[in-house]
């Protein structure tokens, strides 16, 4: 970038200069030389190697990367950003090709860092807020997949539903909840901000959002959980205060993982491709590191509603 050669907007391209001298960064044309010698190594941060979401998508990068001729590193930041830093300093002293960044919580600042310094990056699961990063994207349209959810549960009868978030400095878990606001808003329905609870995308955020919603005097009829681990951490307290699922309480999950149908009952959820997000997210890191100056390239997946056992039509006693 900083040769002139990508094609950014004047107002990054500045934002990039400034980094660079906050940096003390010199273009070092022999560490270039060397670093045009290519590892065949990619590298892949993923914040919670646990769940299986993040599993899938790994795999998926992995086969890939393979297929292409790269070996795959794989780092779990537990969503730490000073681990995340670490681990691709760790990951450029190792001299990867690329760094994929699946489900992290990036804004400009960072990206624009490593752009300065010539690694190539792409993102899978996630967004950065600045549309002017030049950076490959491949994700799930996490509005309308927000929305389908709302939209399956209004279908049903409930008008008092509750929505477990996933944290709101991360954009995904925004865009979800505008996605329910706006199927909401379809109905002429209000969410109730009491019933929107901010989670942590783990399975202890379902479950104390879900002891929250029910130490209330008038508790919900229907929950949104905004990612499965959620879900199963609001099933699992649901079972243990004797709240019957789906006769009293309907739950919807997002994501699809294997364990959505393992639960008992069976998870309804919102499905997202995870296996190809991550086939496709590697793709473009390939092709990225084979032609630095094509235009950053946004792959927006769709999202499909899988109906399992935790929602049924509602009836009104």
């Amino acid at each position: 970038m900083l040769n002139g050669n990508h094609r950014v907007s004047p107002e990054l391209r500045q934002r990039v200069l400034e980094a660079a001298r906050a940096l003390n960064y010199a273009p070092n044309y022999s560490a270039r030389s060397l670093s045009s010698q290519r590892t065949a190594t990619l590298g892949l941060l993923l914040p919670d190697i646990a769940n299986p979401f993040f599993a899938e998508i790994a795999r998926g990068v992995e086969d890939a990367a393979a297929e292409a001729g790269y070996t795959l590193l794989i780092g779990s930041t537990d969503g730490d950003p000073l681990r995340e830093q670490h681990y691709v300093a760790s990951l450029q002293a190792g001299r990867v090709d690329g760094i994929l960044f699946a489900g992290a919580n990036l804004g400009a600042p960072l990206l624009e860092g490593w752009l300065v310094r010539g690694v190539a990056v792409g993102l899978v699961d996630r967004l950065v807020d600045e549309d002017d990063v030049p950076v490959d994207a491949v994700l799930t349209d996490n509005v309308e997949g927000g929305a389908l959810a709302v939209r399956h549960l209004l279908n049903l009868g409930h008008t008092r539903l509750a929505v477990v978030t996933g944290p709101q400095r991360v954009r995904t878990a925004r865009d979800r909840l505008v996605g329910a606001h706006q199927a909401a808003a379809e109905r002429g329905v209000s969410l109730d901000p009491d019933l929107i609870i901010e989670g942590n995308f783990k399975e202890s955020g379902g479950y104390q959002a879900a002891r929250i919603l029910f130490s209330r005097p008038n508790p919900p009829t229907a929950i949104f959980a905004q990612n499965d681990m959620m879900a199963l951490g609001v099933l699992r307290y649901l079972e243990e205060a004797g709240i019957r699922v789906p006769d009293e309480v309907a739950l919807i999950g997002f994501d699809d993982i294997a364990f959505a149908a393992l639960s008992r009952p069976a998870l309804t959820t919102i499905a997202q491709p995870k296996y190809e997000m991550g086939r496709l997210a590697a793709q473009l890191l390939v092709e990225r590191l084979a032609d630095s100056q094509q235009a950053p390239r946004r792959l927006v997946l769709q999202p499909r509603l899988v109906l399992r056992q935790t929602t049924v039509v509602h009836r009104e006693a």
